[in-house]
């Protein structure tokens, strides 16, 4: 089966960030981006994997992770031991991705070829969950993220797993979207009609489950 592409609605909500701060300003086609919350929740809604980017020991580090969205904060988890969730734990400065490829926009010029896509980009600094009560809620609703429902089936995180992991939150305060849909845009120059030109849609597609 395939999973239907959440729309990306135009709401009213306030927008999660000034699009005028330096930091979520986009200055590459600009006429792409949003800042109001609706598109950008949405965005991260239908999402499955973020990538994280932050400098650790000096090295920079950019690590796919499951993620949750909870209200105007993004949930990660990782291990104890992990470098990544140490760093993050600590404040450091970071910038999460979430991007989803919506088709292939094949142009009659080599310039003019592109894709359709749904972006957002957070930037800021997390911190660590501690309370037991809050990590359970939180770990329960990176589930959620995977497969609505799925924590209502399974058991609870004993509270050995619970210390064995450590869960920050990153806030949505310095967020941004950028889109792309449509055909390719082709110079006048470049029409003709015996060139194929236009998009390839790509869909996530789920595949019948396999039992453990």
């Amino acid at each position: 089966m395939s999973p239907s592409k959440p729309r990306v609605p135009d709401g009213a909500r306030a927008p999660a960030s000034d699009p005028r701060s330096p930091s979520t300003q986009l200055r590459q086609h600009p006429e792409r981006g949003r800042h109001d919350r609706a598109t950008i929740d949405a965005i991260l809604d239908a999402g499955l994997v973020c990538h994280v980017g932050i400098a650790v020991d000096g090295q920079p580090l950019v690590i796919p992770m499951g993620y949750a969205r909870d209200g105007d904060r993004l949930l990660l988890h990782g291990a104890t031991t992990s470098r990544l969730i140490e760093a993050l734990a600590s404040g450091a400065a970071c910038c999460l991705t979430v991007t989803h490829l919506d088709g292939l926009v094949l142009a009659r010029s080599p310039l003019h070829h592109s894709m359709n896509y749904r972006s957002v980009m957070v930037q800021g600094r997390c911190h660590e969950l501690t309370d037991p009560a809050e990590k359970q809620a939180a770990l329960e609703r990176i589930v959620e993220q995977l497969v609505p429902g799925r924590g209502a089936e399974v058991r609870a995180s004993t509270p050995t797993e619970v210390a064995a992991t450590r869960v920050v939150a990153l806030p949505l305060g310095a967020a941004s979207a950028k889109l792309r849909s449509g055909p390719p845009i082709d110079a006048a120059r470049d029409i003709d009609p015996s060139l194929w030109a236009g998009v390839l849609p790509i869909t996530l597609a789920v595949g019948n489950p396999i039992p453990a």
